[in-house]
């Protein structure tokens, strides 16, 4: 299977975006991704996609907002901008789609909402309500209340658990690379992109994990359990780099790189070139 067809043949599509897409350097939103993805999403929409997204960006966007409180440490201080920049974010995004005439709605969620039947279905129930109704559900984990108890941690995560309970065809993570490389392609120019897994557990033998980097709370291994997650439920996973001018089109049109995780685990994964390597 070819991303291409993994977009084809799914109607339900979640889609992750993280903090180092959403924003500039100095933390300020990246309105210009912002309107390019609108335009991508609208464009899947009109071909009969229905699409949820994941939407990181929620504390460095206080940050910008509010810059004074840059170097305050405490939890309250960070919960707080939190707070102050969910407000910011999602008004961009209202923004963003307003010239397609589409309608987006925020649910914040926590750990706890995923493991209690109740809550569940109730987030099924909504989750659906909105799509039926055109409306783009915005998803973020609500970081105002969470704790380490009850917090999923990373968005990466959290975009496989909704992608589970809303039964989607397929989860696309949008980070700062291409996708899983035979080697840390920021280091190493020689790094092969690999474009399918249909292994992990043999993926994860044969890859060194590295660290989470700049605004972003996840690094390779969220985005590894996410496909975990999904794969296991019998759902795709994509990774692809945001930062690529009309992305999301461009995979849909099989013109971009990226990382398939499918659900068949006959063989390990396709390499482009070259030798297995770690990073």
């Amino acid at each position: 299977m070819t991303i291409k067809e993994a977009i084809d043949g799914a109607r339900k599509i979640v889609l992750k975006i993280g903090s180092n897409t959403l924003v500039h350097s100095d933390g300020s939103i990246n309105t210009e991704f912002l309107t390019r993805f609108a335009d991508d999403c609208a464009g899947l929409i009109k071909k009969g996609k229905q699409l949820i997204i994941v939407s990181s960006g929620a504390q460095v966007t206080g940050l910008a907002t509010i810059s004074g409180w840059a170097h305050k440490r405490d939890v309250h201080y960070r919960q707080a901008l939190c707070a102050i920049g969910q407000v910011e974010l999602m008004d961009r995004w209202r923004l963003a789609f307003r010239d397609h005439n589409i309608h987006v709605a925020q649910l914040l969620l926590t750990k706890d909402d995923f493991e209690d039947d109740h809550r569940t279905l109730n987030i099924r129930n909504t989750m659906f309500t909105l799509v039926d109704e055109n409306v783009i559900p915005i998803i973020n984990e609500n970081d105002t209340i969470a704790i380490d108890e009850i917090r999923i941690g990373d968005n990466d995560n959290l975009s496989a658990l909704t992608s589970i309970l809303w039964s989607a065809d397929l989860l696309i993570l949008f980070s700062d690379i291409d996708g899983v490389y035979t080697d840390n392609p920021k280091t190493n120019p020689h790094a092969k992109l690999i474009e399918e897994v249909k292994n992990i557990k043999e993926l994860r033998s044969s890859i060194t994990v590295g660290a989470t980097n700049s605004f972003g709370t996840g690094g390779i291994e969220t985005k590894i359990e996410a496909a975990e997650k999904t794969t296991a439920s019998g759902i795709p996973m994509v990774i692809a780099n945001g930062s690529r001018p009309a992305i999301l089109s461009s995979l849909a049109e099989g013109t971009a790189a990226g990382t398939l995780f499918t659900t068949d685990d006959t063989s390990l994964f396709k390499i482009i070139t070259g030798n297995d390597k770690t990073y």
